[in-house]
């Protein structure tokens, strides 16, 4: 009895992210994201796929995936840390992107999640054949592991691989979630 109701809510969850991502894909045909300043380096660039690439070799292709997990990639503003984690808060890989040490740009998480987003899609193919049960997320975090941006879903249905800014439907999408949450 136990383990129905725990399906059933797994189940729900699964469908309600399913919506949301739906929600997203409907509007990443617009262009609501801005231009960004920071134009990564080429070791920015070398580093931030040297992260990506050592996640990747953290859960190998299988033909059967067991984990059921999300990446998150937490980014310190400060010392310039680009960390990946598991769901568990397991440190998958780190390393220091020089350029991102002591930035003080306001705009710096936007700029990071742009860059990160299209070096995820640079390597896509690696990285939607992870042993990881689908739906899962690469997720943006700041350093107080607060989360920023969903930078790209792994799906078979759903694909969201542009950076939305979303400022503009704010209350509809909170509209939105209280009716989905209500049902």
């Amino acid at each position: 009895m136990n383990y129905t109701k725990n399906s059933d809510v797994f189940l729900k969850n699964i469908a309600n992210r399913l919506q949301i991502q739906i929600l997203f894909a409907t509007f990443a045909n617009k262009s609501f994201s801005r231009t960004i300043g920071m134009k990564a380096t080429d070791q920015t660039i070398q580093q931030i796929d040297r992260a990506l690439r050592k996640t990747a070799e953290k859960f190998p292709p299988t033909d059967e995936a067991s984990v059921m997990t999300d990446i998150h990639v937490r980014v310190t503003q400060e010392s310039g840390e680009l960390m990946t984690f598991d769901d568990d808060n397991n440190e998958l890989t780190r390393c220091v992107v020089e350029q991102w040490i002591d930035n003080k740009d306001d705009d710096f998480y936007d700029a990071v999640a742009a860059c990160l987003h299209s070096r995820i899609v640079k390597q896509k193919e690696m990285l939607e054949n992870l042993s990881i049960l689908r739906p899962y997320s690469f997720v943006l975090e700041d350093d107080d592991c607060e989360t920023i941006q969903e930078l790209y879903v792994v799906d078979n249905d759903v694909a969201i691989i542009a950076p939305l800014s979303m400022d503009c439907f704010e209350s509809d999408l909170d509209d939105f979630l209280d009716n989905l949450l209500k049902s």
